[in-house]
C-alpha cells in the first residue's frame, strides 16, 4: 500500500516549511568508513543450500555504528522523515549511493527509525578525509 498523491503533496509542503529547521545539536557523527552494500554479503552453504551471509567488514561496521549512535538510538521515528548525510571517505573510489543503504539499515538496527521506507528525502554529500573517514547525519521527522 503506497502513499496517496494528497499525502505526498502535504509531505512536500511540510518539507519546504521545515527545510532549514535542522537542529545542529542533533547531528550524529559515526567514525569509520561505511562499507558498500554491494560488497557486504558473501555466498555460503547452509545445509546444502546457498545462502547469503554478512561479511566481516559489514558486521564490524554495524557493531561500531551501534556503539557510537547515541543521539538517535531508540528514537523509534515511525513516521516520514528527511535524512541529511555527509559521508567522508578515505578515497574517491567509493560510491555515495552504495553506502546509504547500509547506513539506513544500521539506523533500523539501533531503533532510530522503524522502517527506511518512510524516508521521503535524502540529501547526501560526498567528501574526502583520508585521516578521519566518517558519516555525519541528521534525521528530521516530518510533521
Amino acid at each position: 500500500m503506497g502513499i496517496s498523491t494528497q499525502e505526498y503533496q502535504k509531505l512536500l509542503e511540510n518539507l519546504s516549511k521545515t527545510k532549514n529547521d535542522f537542529n545542529m545539536d542533533n547531528k550524529q557523527i559515526i567514525y569509520g568508513n561505511p562499507p558498500s552494500k554491494s560488497n557486504c554479503y558473501k555466498i555460503i552453504s547452509l545445509n546444502g543450500h546457498g545462502s547469503l551471509a554478512k561479511t566481516k567488514a559489514l558486521k564490524q561496521y554495524e557493531n561500531d555504528f551501534f556503539i557510537q549512535c547515541n543521539k538517535y538510538r531508540n528514537a523509534n521515528i515511525s513516521g516520514y522523515f528527511e535524512f541529511d548525510i555527509d559521508v567522508y571517505y578515505p578515497s574517491q573510489r567509493a560510491d555515495l549511493d552504495n553506502s546509504l543503504k547500509v547506513v539506513l539499515d544500521c539506523l533500523q538496527k539501533v531503533k532510530a527509525i522503524d522502517n527506511d521506507n518512510k524516508c521521503v528525502k535524502i540529501v547526501a554529500n560526498k567528501f574526502l578525509d583520508k585521516a578521519n573517514p566518517r558519516i555525519e547525519f541528521i534525521i528530521k521527522p516530518i510533521q
